[in-house]
């Protein structure tokens, strides 16, 4: 059947198969349309912006992912996680004749947060949505990582900067979706890749540069055989030079245009799959940048999700549907709630089960907008404010944007579907702009081309990025970990590195096309104006 979407107005699709899952978990059919949907969950994103701000409990500076004029009470990680407060002290009994979402966004002012996602952190106190990591330095969305600076979506790596949705790895370097490589610099959609550098579309490869669409090779350079000697050659001519690893970034892009053919999807170990960039997963819907996986629907950036709807950044979630940053069972409208069951419309909790309209809860059971019941006390009032939610249209949908604690321009919804501040305003949405102050005249310091000649004392000088007129610093670690690559000092901001990777990558949307060789009807994120020639599949294994 389809409807028309109640925020953009475009006509979407729900199978037979969507209706029978909406069904099993007991919820209506959604009146958004699958992009409106992941858009509003990334409203509650705040990834990368950081702000100094005090805790409301003892004074204490911290680093925060709420700007300073947000409303909301935060308090360092260590006093949040400790028992010097109680989030019952915030409960709040259901008002009926109120709707649900503006007496959920009520508790969201009053409960303390922590300032942000930072768990089971070693030494690794700027990262953000983060978890297990040990000495990591401004990485977000981070799982089990360690000595990792500058990186967006990893998981269980070690010694890798600059990189994005990279997995199982050591040692890389301005990397983007690649899994079990090791030593790998300036390489995108590659697996088990080593000692590499420059490679598109790598699977199995060792000691190659600028090779593409290339897999089960040694000893490889532009794509042709050579000795052992002749690529020591060539890499040494580029080893920690600035200049040389700009000219061979350029030289690389020429190069890529030489090999146009592009496989539809990027999918590995995968069975009966749709989306992109999706492995070692099964039954998948319009899935992008998904790992092991299975059955499930309308899903991005995550691993291990099994039987789930419209679920972005999860690691290890089962039967849920409608939420973000998740791992748990059961879970209906959540956000950034960890190891917990059976939670409808809950934010911030971990280790809970059975709780409706709660926030900042740890261990708990049977509660609703943060006050304990009885088992049978619970169930009963659940019922009462779901047929609340009926009457006010809300049942069935997730957090409105306007309700996010984030300014949208913070968040990364405004990353994928960025908005103007005026067409913010105009929705009801925050905006945030800091206070610009005079900028001063940055002091000029002289990087030198070579690494091998940069002293230690570089890490005493603040830069100023000339592309977005923003100051970053080299960290120590930073700066060994690019003598030891033997890689140049970077030139621009983390800031315009991340943003430069991200514009790498294809959108996260289908296009129906036919594979270029056999005519085959394939959906693939390469729209139709792109230049490449697209294979399906077969035709491109068949190719390579």
């Amino acid at each position: 059947m389809q409807k028309n979407c109640k925020n953009c107005q475009n006509i979407f699709d729900i199978s037979q198969s969507d209706q029978e899952y909406y069904q099993k978990i007991d919820v209506p059919e959604p009146t958004f349309c699958p992009k409106c949907r992941e858009q509003r969950r990334l409203a509650y994103r705040n990834e990368h912006v950081l702000y100094q701000r005090k805790s409301d409990l003892s004074g204490k500076l911290t680093i925060s992912v709420y700007n300073p004029e947000n409303p909301i009470k935060i308090y360092t990680r260590e006093e949040w996680w400790s028992d010097v407060w109680d989030p019952f002290e915030f409960s709040q009994e259901p008002n009926y004749n109120l709707p649900f979402f503006d007496q959920f966004y009520k508790l969201q002012l009053a409960v303390p947060r922590p300032p942000a996602v930072n768990n089971k952190a070693e030494n690794s106190e700027y990262c953000n949505f983060a978890d297990g990591n040990k000495n990591c330095y401004l990485v977000t969305s981070a799982n089990r990582n360690e000595d990792c600076f500058y990186g967006f979506l990893l998981v269980e790596n070690s010694n890798a900067v600059d990189c994005l949705w990279c997995t199982n790895s050591e040692l890389l370097y301005e990397c983007i979706d690649c899994r079990d490589c090791y030593n790998l610099r300036y390489g995108q959609n590659c697996s088990n890749c080593n000692e590499s550098a420059f490679i598109l579309n790598g699977r199995n490869l060792n000691n190659c540069l600028f090779c593409v669409n290339l897999q089960n090779k040694q000893y490889f350079l532009y794509n042709k055989p050579v000795t052992k000697e002749e690529y020591e050659n060539k890499l040494n001519e580029i080893k920690g030079s600035y200049s040389k690893y700009h000219e061979a970034i350029l030289q690389f892009e020429e190069f890529k245009k030489q090999y146009p053919i592009r496989r539809a999807n990027n999918f590995l170990s995968c069975e009966n799959v749709t989306g992109d960039n999706i492995f070692n997963s099964k039954n998948i819907k319009n899935g992008f940048y998904v790992y092991d996986s299975e059955d499930c629907v309308y899903v991005q950036d995550g691993l291990k999700g099994k039987d789930c709807y419209d679920v972005c950044f999860f690691d290890g979630p089962e039967l849920c549907y409608e939420s973000t940053s998740l791992i748990g069972y059961n879970c209906r409208f959540t956000n950034f709630c960890r190891d917990s069951q059976n939670l409808t419309y809950c934010d911030n909790c971990h280790a809970c089960q059975n709780c409706f309209g709660c926030i900042g809860l740890r261990n708990k059971d049977n509660c609703i907008f943060n006050k304990q019941y009885s088992k049978e006390e619970y169930n009963q009032t659940v019922q009462k404010i779901i047929q609340l939610m009926q009457n006010t249209n809300e049942w069935g949908e997730f957090f409105p944007i306007k309700y996010s604690l984030f300014s949208y321009n913070e968040t990364l919804a405004n990353d994928y579907f960025p908005i103007t501040k005026e067409q913010a305003t105009n929705l009801g949405l925050k905006y945030y702009e800091k206070e610009k102050n005079t900028p001063s005249t940055p002091t000029e310091i002289n990087i030198l081309d070579n690494i091998n000649n940069t002293e230690n004392s570089i890490c005493n000088n603040t830069f100023t990025c000339k592309i977005s007129k923003e100051n970053y610093k080299i960290i120590p670690q930073e700066l060994e970990f690019y003598k030891k690559m033997q890689l140049p000092l970077p030139r621009k901001s983390p800031k315009i590195r991340n943003k430069e990777r991200f514009q790498k990558r294809n959108p996260r949307k289908l296009w129906e096309r036919t594979c270029t060789n056999c005519q085959k009807p394939i959906q693939t994120t390469y729209s139709p104006e792109k230049p490449e020639k697209i294979y399906c599949e077969r035709c491109y294994l068949d190719f390579i």
